[in-house]
């Protein structure tokens, strides 16, 4: 079995519905194990019941985690949600995620992970920073590292973007993120266009665009994938772009090619927008 980390923010979306265990990191993991690899999460939490609370919650969802005790509160994000089902975020500073540091158990979960996804978000602080970096360095010559851009409020630079663009050789983007990166570095055309320049300009195996109702894409050097947006009941859209990338990965992990895998996200996704919160439970039929 594939061994499947997702390294970063664990915390809690305060939905207007009620609190859900979130943390795009922690998503990809969840739905990487409900497809068939060993997925585990990386994350710091604090000594508080919140913490207590993420710990039961991946206990009761069988999500494996490597989550540190650090002495700040464990991370929350308020969510509004408009009437298109679109989520906007508040997300609390200096939060228990923003303090991850390596240390021996870190190391060795490094040294046999087959594919690691990571954001920008929680390199907003030096320490988490360093720790995925080291992450990185530590996979295996032949492993997936998966950055998920995943640009929140203002907890990103241009220095954050290339050198997660130079470590990674999977990335993940949407719409809007891609315009925001084509501006750091001076790509025009439309969006499959810049996506096909960031694949060459950084010597990627991959790079995943979703476009929302456009549909989406996956382009390698190789081969170029469409698949439509399907149209479904959305409840929300939280979490369905973490689905995505880890049906994916555990497609392509499982053996699977690009076109394959993009479909299989692309169904998991919907499924996930049809439900409340990020860690619904994916039916065996899309498995």
């Amino acid at each position: 079995m594939k061994t499947v980390v997702g390294i970063g923010e664990a915390l809690w979306d305060c939905l207007p519905d009620g609190r859900k265990i979130g943390g795009a990191p922690a998503n990809f993991a969840f739905h990487a194990s409900q497809m068939g690899c060993r997925g585990i999460a990386v994350s710091a939490i604090g000594n508080d019941e919140l913490g207590d609370e993420i710990v039961e919650t991946f206990k009761a969802n069988n999500l494996e985690h490597l989550l540190q005790r650090v002495d700040k509160p464990t991370g929350t994000v308020i969510v509004t949600v408009d009437n298109r089902g679109i989520p906007s975020y508040e997300i609390k500073r200096d939060v228990a995620w923003d303090n991850i540091s390596a240390n021996d158990e870190f190391d060795q979960l490094a040294k046999i992970t087959d594919c690691v996804c990571f954001g920008s978000l929680a390199q907003r602080n030096q320490s988490s920073r360093k720790a995925i970096e080291r992450f990185l360095s530590l996979m295996p010559e032949n492993s997936l590292k998966v950055f998920d851009i995943n640009l929140r409020q203002d907890f990103f630079s241009k220095e954050i973007i290339e050198t997660s663009l130079n470590k990674c050789n999977i990335l993940k983007i949407n719409d809007e993120e891609i315009k925001i990166v084509s501006e750091m570095f001076g790509l025009k055309g439309d969006l499959p266009v810049i996506a096909r320049q960031l694949l060459e300009k950084f010597g990627l195996k991959a790079v995943i665009l979703t476009w929302g109702e456009n549909g989406s894409f996956a382009f390698t050097a190789d081969e170029v994938s469409y698949c439509e947006t399907p149209r479904v009941k959305i409840a929300d859209t939280v979490g369905a772009g973490d689905s995505f990338t880890g049906a994916f990965c555990a497609s392509l992990l499982n053996g699977l090619g690009i076109k394959e895998a993009h479909k299989k996200a692309v169904d998991v996704s919907a499924f996930v927008c049809t439900q409340s919160g990020a860690m619904p439970i994916i039916p065996d039929n899309l498995k």
